[in-house]
């Protein structure tokens, strides 16, 4: 088989992918997890009567903790992939990043298992995170110098 007829096949037999369908719904999804995160920070500021910074951190906890119990529970994996973006680029996407290598190596043991390979799908999340706020920041100071 020639290489030109071994791509046409792959080509044919290739799933299509629906961009914007895939769209659509991820903004759905991730809207409807945005009216989800404003409904907590409302929540808590009024059931706890604290300041909105505090309120915003309780929301983020409470969302991080319920992307962890989905994806211990075997929801969240299913849920991604409907809804595509809409829910592994918010917060909820790097819970479940974090909490998918646990429960991948926990029987490796609490150290080597664990420990070690916890960040192994958000280490790189928080490494490209971390630069691209300082090379921005950058950017920032540089411009505000000539502005």
């Amino acid at each position: 088989m020639k290489k030109a007829e071994y791509k046409k096949i792959v080509k044919r037999h290739t799933p299509k992918e629906e961009r914007l369908k895939n769209s659509i719904i991820a903004f759905i999804v991730g809207g409807f997890l945005g009216v989800i995160g404003h409904f907590l920070l409302e929540l808590y500021s009024a059931a706890f009567n604290v300041s909105s910074a505090s309120a915003s951190a309780l929301m983020i906890v409470t969302l991080i903790f319920l992307g962890c119990l989905l994806t211990g529970l075997g929801f969240f994996d299913e849920w991604v992939h409907f809804s595509k973006a809409g829910l592994f680029i918010p917060i909820t996407g790097f819970a479940h990043a974090m909490m998918s290598a646990t429960l991948e190596y926990k029987k490796e043991g609490m150290v080597t298992g664990i420990g070690a390979n916890m960040f192994k799908l958000a280490g790189s999340v928080i490494i490209f995170g971390v630069v691209s706020a300082f090379t921005f920041c950058l950017i920032r100071v540089t411009l505000g110098c000539f502005i």
